[in-house]
Parts: C-alpha cells; sequence; structure tokens
C-alpha cells in the first residue's frame, strides 16, 4: 500500500487532478453564494461549503493529515497568481516568529464574527469572507515566495497543522540516504516540479504539521529517499521534542470554541444571555456573546494553568513549559468535540446537498424534503462514541508525553493532566447531552 500511495504522489497528474476539480467547485461555491438564494437552507454554496466541506475536513485531518492543504482553491490560486506576477520575495522574519500567534488570532476572530454577523447563516456573508480571503492570497502569491499564506497567515492553517499531527499518513526522508546528498532538490525543486511549497526540508522533519502531501519531494528527489507510510492515530504527539507554546495554546483555546459552538445551540444559552442582561444591564447580543465567547476561551487556559502548576510542583519544570508540551495532549478530544459537532451538521442537514444541487443545475426544486440522512438517536451515538475515543486517545497521549518525559516519576506527573482532560470529556459530554433549542 505504501508504495502504491507514493507512485500516485509521483504521477504528473498529482495534485493537478484534485486542484482542478477543487477549484473548480470553488468557483461555483463563490458564484452561487454571492447570487445565489439568500436564504441558506436553499443555496448550493451554503450546501457545500457549510453541510459537506466543514464537517468533512476535520476527517480529511485525521485520515490523510495536511492533504487537503494540497489541493485547496486558495493555494491554487497563490501558485496560478505567483507563476504570473510573483515578485518572490523572502518571507519577513516576523511572520516567521509570529505567523502562528497571527493564524490564532485569525482563527478566534472568524469564529466570533460568525456569532455577531451570522456569516455561516447568510451565503452573502459568507461569499464576501471567501473573497476577501481571496484577495489575502493574491497579495501574498504576488508578494512573496511560495505557499507564504498557506505556512504562515492562513487560519485554516493552524487548525490544519494541530490536526494533522493526529493524521495517519506520514512523510519522511530516509536519514541514511539523504545525509549523503548535495543537490536538496526536494526543497529547491527542479525545472519541471518546483520545491517544497511549505518550505521544509524532508530530512529534517520531524512533523506531519507543516506537510501537506504534494508529493513534489518525492518527484524531486534524485535518490528515492522519501517514503510515505502509514501511522497510529496521535502518536506523533508522543515524542514531539520541541513543544510550541503558540501551537499548544491554539489547541487549548479550540477546546473553548467547541464549548462556545454546543452553548450557542442549546436551550441553555437562552437562559444565560438572560443571566448576563441581568448582570451587565444590556441585552446587545453583540456584547452577550462577546462576554460568553471570552469566557469559553478563557476557562480551558485557566484549567490548563492549574494543571501545568500541579505538574511543575511535581517535575520541578516551569508552569509554561508544562502547558507548553501539555497542550497536544488535548488535541485528539479537541478533534473529536469538532468532529461531534459538525457531524450532526452532515446527517441531520446533509441531504440539501443534493436537493439545492438539483436546483442549481435544473431548476427544479422538492420543498418539504426531509434533509437528514439518519435519525437524530443514532446522531447522539456517533457524537458519544467520537467523543470517547477521542477522550482515550488524549488521555493515552499525555501518559506517552509523561513517560517519555518523566519515566521515574509517570503516574504523578500524569495525574493533572489526565484529571483535566477527563473534566474537558465530561463538559463536551453534558452539554451533548442538553436539548438543542436549533441546529443552524
Amino acid at each position: 500500500m505504501s508504495q502504491i500511495l507514493k507512485n500516485i504522489l509521483r504521477s504528473r497528474w498529482y495534485p493537478l487532478i484534485f486542484q482542478i476539480f477543487t477549484l473548480f467547485f470553488f468557483s461555483i461555491i463563490v458564484y452561487t453564494l454571492i447570487t445565489g438564494p439568500a436564504s441558506p437552507h436553499d443555496n448550493f454554496g451554503t450546501a457545500l461549503t457549510w453541510v459537506l466541506w466543514w464537517p468533512i475536513i476535520p476527517f480529511i485531518f485525521l485520515l490523510f493529515g495536511r492533504f487537503w492543504c494540497a489541493i485547496c482553491p486558495f493555494a491554487t490560486i497563490n501558485d496560478i497568481v505567483q507563476k504570473f506576477a510573483g515578485i518572490k520575495l523572502k518571507v519577513p522574519n516576523f511572520l516567521k516568529k509570529y505567523g502562528i500567534w497571527i493564524i490564532d488570532a485569525t482563527f478566534i476572530l472568524i469564529t466570533w464574527s460568525d456569532h455577531i454577523w451570522g456569516i455561516v447563516e447568510n451565503p452573502r456573508g459568507s461569499g464576501i469572507l471567501l473573497l476577501l480571503i481571496t484577495t489575502g492570497v493574491i497579495f501574498s502569491g504576488v508578494l512573496f515566495e511560495r505557499r507564504t499564506w498557506c505556512r504562515y497567515l492562513c487560519f485554516l492553517g493552524g487548525l490544519a497543522g494541530n490536526y494533522s499531527r493526529t493524521g495517519m499518513l506520514k512523510l519522511r526522508a530516509t536519514p541514511d540516504i539523504c545525509k549523503n546528498c548535495t543537490t536538496l532538490a526536494c526543497y529547491k525543486g527542479s525545472k519541471n516540479t518546483p520545491g517544497c511549497p511549505l518550505f521544509e526540508v524532508p530530512r529534517n522533519m520531524q512533523t506531519s504539521a507543516t506537510c501537506n502531501l504534494c508529493g513534489y519531494c518525492v518527484k524531486n528527489c534524485p535518490n528515492d529517499s522519501i517514503n510515505i507510510s502509514f501511522k497510529p492515530p496521535a502518536s506523533e504527539l508522543w515524542f514531539i521534542k520541541r513543544p510550541r507554546l503558540e501551537e499548544s495554546f491554539l489547541a487549548i483555546v479550540i477546546m473553548g470554541i467547541v464549548f462556545v459552538q454546543n452553548i450557542t445551540m442549546l436551550e441553555i444559552w437562552q437562559k444565560w444571555q438572560k443571566a448576563l442582561t441581568n448582570i451587565l444591564h444590556t441585552d446587545n447580543y453583540a456584547v452577550l456573546f462577546t462576554v460568553l465567547f471570552l469566557i469559553a476561551m478563557a476557562v480551558p487556559v485557566v484549567l490548563t494553568l492549574i494543571a501545568s502548576k500541579g505538574v511543575a510542583l511535581v517535575n520541578k519544570q516551569k508552569s509554561w513549559e508544562n502547558f507548553a508540551r501539555y497542550g497536544y495532549a488535548l488535541i485528539p478530544l479537541d478533534l473529536a468535540g469538532h468532529l461531534a459537532h459538525n457531524l450532526f451538521h452532515l446527517l441531520a442537514e446533509g441531504k440539501s446537498i443534493f436537493y439545492t444541487g438539483l436546483t442549481f443545475f435544473t431548476g427544479q426544486e422538492l420543498d418539504n424534503m426531509s434533509r437528514s440522512i439518519v435519525g437524530s438517536s443514532t446522531i447522539t451515538l456517533l457524537q458519544y462514541s467520537l467523543l470517547v475515543l477521542g477522550a482515550i486517545l488524549s488521555l493515552y497521549t499525555a501518559w506517552k508525553i509523561t513517560k517519555n518525559n518523566e519515566p521515574k516519576n509517570t503516574f504523578n506527573v500524569f495525574l493533572p493532566f489526565g484529571i483535566l482532560i477527563i473534566v474537558f470529556f465530561l463538559i463536551n459530554i453534558y452539554l451533548f447531552m442538553l436539548p438543542m433549542a436549533m441546529r443552524t
């Protein structure tokens, strides 16, 4: 199987055929979002974006790592613009240093904006968002080399980097072969194939977070050093040698974002709004949601800081070092919560993709048709199953991280983060158990 995958990556048609496909549908999506029906339930672009693509993208990260980033229409647009109008300046140092923090901030801002202005529920708003991102991609493609946008600025790139660490595909070079290499063709590229678009040298690569499986290094390597293989889910998280605070911070904040996504769709949210109105003496939704949003972001961060301090009392390391190292252990549960939330939209509204597509291509409208693929009880069972698996994998990841760093006092160091993961798991379970006001 590994050789088959390697042959696919070596093919002249990979990833081109996928890029053509995604760019074609991206064009349809933008067109229908801007010019199609104003109702999100009748808009084909909304169905493709928020009912299909957004729910399945975490599954893609889990199964194939950052494969999506190789065929993303924004990446393709970047390459096209760069080919004909690129100045190809070096990436500014501040982007290299603070790019992940910019990505973290942008991801949080877009999530907040969606709830304030209803981007998901507004086809025009979704279309404008995509056009704004396209504008940023074009500017980046004109100014900077390779895929600077994808590596240092894309809000989905940070999420992709974290989630791809749980992915089950691994592309790595063979050290014994690479040590004698002098061409570095995998990075620099060749006459027919560009170098690594995400600025990685495969022989130095120890993570899948910045590998989009584009296959360029496989095509360029003159020594057949690059291999692709399968790995256990999340196993990469067990052996991170240089934890980065900004990556762990994003993992921890995503936990809060998942809480928010669920809370605002529950009946309890109406009660919390009334309580906040009485406390803040305002019924302005933007103010009420912003307060809730900040609290939801702060709770996981504060709890993780407490757990980090608890670990520090045992392993005598600085709390922020424990925060950075063990934040990665939350990624599997993050992914599970994200999948569980999005699974509802895919399975409860999935048929809308067919109905709105039929209307778009033929003009035929299907009224009063059920949009669900399976029943609510089946969806609930799948959601709970995902959360259980995510919690188990997070617990095991925290244990492996501890065992690899604290082999003599493993249990006592593991305990604070083991408890933290269980707390986050129970919060997720509780929120999924509550009655929903609506699912939109």
